[in-house]
């Protein structure tokens, strides 16, 4: 199995602009293997996804960096592919791509946005578009021509070339969804206030039919979890004290295959710091054990 890796989703509030880069740099300090952000753009009282990615990988020199997921109805994918092949450049191959259809109860701001509203089908289908657009300008030695129900190239230039190969990372939910993170993901990352760890195995088995129906190993794609839960001394879910949430997180990645874990929307040091002296290393030496 792959290593267990610990992230933390940061909260980028436009009210306290510094924090999320001081938690990024704090994160590296800790040990933690992944830093990253949501995407809304069309959310104000945030901070520019894109911008602060970019300066959290100016500040850091070891995390990857990773969007957690950029909103495609509002990130032209030949732009991302520039922007995230930039990011990976400038931070010697830390930076993976996270990419999201857009939250179906969100069409209305991004309409408000100049965004297009798509039904829940047709983002899918623009995901799929997205990906092969991307993909190809990060990888042909020929200008590249596509023509896509949502997306066209008419003889793009391109590059710049990652430094790394890049992996990119689906949210998915849905059936549809899962399958195309199967046949063309190199990363899945549900959210547990959404998708609990009971809905984790019929999820896998639709990733890695997928995946086998497109001839890949289902080993190769990655499961991440972004994980809420409160250290305390309740029975649920991450819900009791450290010892508690290293028994389950290790329960998840040896029963479901979860690799990385995220801490949902963190925003506090001293939970950062609790996590990463309490519960990854004793999650870590659990795996081991097993």
């Amino acid at each position: 199995m792959t290593a267990v890796r610990f992230g933390a989703l940061l909260e980028p509030s436009a009210e306290r602009p510094q924090d999320v880069v001081g938690l990024a740099e704090l994160m590296e300090e800790l040990g933690y293997d992944v830093v990253t952000l949501s995407d809304h753009p069309y959310w104000p009282e945030r901070l520019d996804t894109i911008a602060l990615l970019s300066a959290i990988v100016a500040r850091t020199t070891r995390i990857t960096v990773l969007p957690n997921l950029l909103n495609l109805p509002l990130r032209p994918p030949a732009v991302m592919a520039r922007t995230a092949a930039t990011l990976d450049i400038l931070s010697g191959g830390r930076f993976e791509l996270g990419l999201g259809t857009g939250a179906q109860q969100m069409w209305d701001a991004v309409v408000a946005e100049g965004g297009p509203r798509r039904t829940a089908g047709q983002s899918i289908e623009a995901l799929e578009e997205a990906v092969h657009v991307i993909r190809a300008l990060w990888t042909s030695k020929t200008d590249v021509e596509f023509q896509g129900e949502h997306y066209q190239l008419g003889g793009a230039k391109p590059g710049p070339a990652p430094l790394h190969e890049m992996g990119i990372w689906f949210g998915a939910y849905q059936p549809r969804l899962l399958r195309l993170t199967g046949t063309l993901g190199d990363g899945w990352i549900p959210s547990s206030p959404y998708f609990p760890p009971d809905a984790l195995p019929a999820a896998n088995r639709i990733i890695d039919e997928a995946a086998l129906a497109a001839g890949r190993a289902p080993a190769d794609i990655r499961r991440g979890y972004n994980i809420e839960g409160t250290f305390g001394t309740g029975t649920g879910f991450l819900q009791g004290p450290p010892a508690v949430w290293a028994e389950q997180l290790a329960e998840v990645t040896l029963n479901h295959r979860i690799d990385t874990y995220f801490l949902y929307r963190a925003g506090s040091a001293d939970v950062l710091r609790r996590f990463a002296a309490e519960v990854a290393p004793a999650v870590r030496e659990l795996v081991a054990t097993a």
